[in-house]
């Protein structure tokens, strides 16, 4: 990470000293830059920023020796995220320096870590690269999980790793593995086995202790299907953590900043609008401009949602008598052209303006800008599958999957879930991203609520 954080200084120097001397526009920009010392403050936010955003894209929690396409990949998201940051920020402080230098930076910075890669993969692929990483493994567990455990280490690759000898708990006594560690000058053990081997489990790790050689306890002894499985400390003990949702992490903290900032620079662009269109519903109809519902948010937690009144005001009390043409399956209602909408609300559903003051809900911590659409509580209590309250496990959004993949044509509420699972479970900025662009065409066209 130190060394990443240099590169990264590094190509923002080099990104405004080609940028001085090999003058040219981006759109429209001016052909010359102002000096690096100008410059020189973002330095603060580029080099200690640039390790974290590698690291919240996984970049450090690769393999040994990771495929080049892995690589690369992580590599340009994190280039590419940092260059979106910088841009926002000097957006926001109205700074007049060069978007060129940013955007130079980005690629510069993706071609010197890129070369460091290389090099340290063909370190690490050498001979002598070999001779530091290389661990002799003794594999201690049942027959069954050594033999598989065998199979998967010859599917894939995994340079350096060497298993030396194995000890089958079944045929051989723990302090068989003594012998094994001092015969083969080991410096390492990999422990495999069911829950009902705990006790030569321990035996064999008091053994590594004394030796002081290191453990990998594969605690695969539990078999999760969704949840993936980290390491933690908790109260000075070694946890296990199943998780089937986002962690939390440096991207996660990145995208609360993103909605913070997005709903307050919204809600300045559209404040007039939003005047309008509250001064509209208020002339045109009988009630309060605002709708407010309860709505189920992160974890269920209930909170209340805003929105622009669209229909009239005894909506909810109607809305029994609409029943027998819900079209949607499962809990969830949903009629074309709903009797209840008033003439002005037809309008603002088409092209999602009644959603608008939801920003305020975004600004309060209470939904994102991407995230599952939140549900009324009364719909949620009524999930006939309790696999269903996944998607509660982020926050509720403005926009999803569903609502940019022709929401009009969903009528299975199971499809429905299905994008929001698919969404929670391939989560990142990047996707939060292309959610977000891929809403402005479906919002322009149209393809609003019904």
């Amino acid at each position: 990470m130190l060394l990443d954080a240099l590169l990264f200084g590094v190509a923002f120097y080099v990104a405004h000293r080609v940028r001085s001397h090999w003058q040219f526009e981006i759109l429209g920009g001016s052909k010359t830059i102002a000096p690096f010392s100008e410059y020189a403050w973002l330095l603060l936010l580029v080099i200690p920023g640039g390790p974290f955003v590698l690291r919240g894209y996984g970049f450090y929690n690769r393999p040994l020796v990771p495929s080049r396409r892995l690589t690369y990949w992580q590599l340009f998201k994190s280039c590419a995220a940092l260059t979106i940051a910088l841009v926002l920020v000097l957006w926001v402080l109205r700074s007049d320096i060069g978007r060129s230098v940013i955007i130079l930076f980005g690629a510069l910075s993706f071609l010197f870590i890129g070369v460091k890669e290389e090099l340290l993969i063909n370190w690490r692929r050498s001979k002598f690269g070999q001779s530091f990483i290389e661990r002799r493994l003794i594999l201690v567990g049942t027959a069954d999980d050594a033999d598989r455990l065998r199979a998967d280490l010859a599917r894939g690759r995994h340079d350096g790793l060497v298993l030396v000898a194995q000890l089958n708990l079944n045929e051989a006594p723990v302090d068989k593995l003594v012998d094994l560690l001092h015969e083969h000058s080991a410096n390492g053990v990999i422990l495999t086995a069911k829950h009902t081997y705990f006790g030569q489990i321990e035996q064999a790790i008091e053994v590594c202790e004394r030796e002081g050689v290191e453990v990998w306890l594969l605690a695969d002894f539990f078999k999760t299907r969704i949840s993936q499985t980290t390491v933690d400390v908790f109260m000075g003990r070694p946890t296990l953590v199943f998780r089937s949702g986002p962690e939390v992490s440096w991207p996660m903290m990145v995208k609360r900043v993103i909605d913070f900032a997005g709903a307050a620079v919204l809600i300045l662009i559209f404040g007039v609008p939003m005047l309008i269109v509250a001064l509209a519903i208020k002339l045109t109809s009988p009630g309060p401009v605002l709708f407010r519902q309860l709505r189920s948010g992160l974890n269920g937690k209930p909170f209340t949602m805003l929105k622009f009144r669209s229909m009239v005001t005894d909506a909810e009390q109607r809305r029994h008598e609409l029943e027998v043409l819900n079209e949607m399956s499962g809990p969830v209602f949903k009629v074309t052209n709903d009797p209840r909408v008033t003439p002005l609300g037809r309008f603002l559903r088409r092209y999602s303006i009644d959603e608008w003051p939801q920003l305020f809900n975004v600004l309060r911590g209470e939904m994102s800008l991407v995230g599952p659409r939140p549900l009324p509580v009364d719909e949620v209590k009524r999930f006939d599958d309790l696999a269903h309250r996944r998607r509660l496990s982020v926050k509720p959004g403005l926009t999803c999957l569903w609502q940019v993949s022709g929401r009009n044509n969903v009528r299975d509420f199971r499809e429905w879930v299905r994008l929001d699972l698919e969404y929670i479970d391939n989560w990142s900025l990047w996707l939060d991203l292309k959610i977000l662009l891929r809403t402005i065409p479906a919002v322009l066209s149209g393809t609003g609520a019904k």
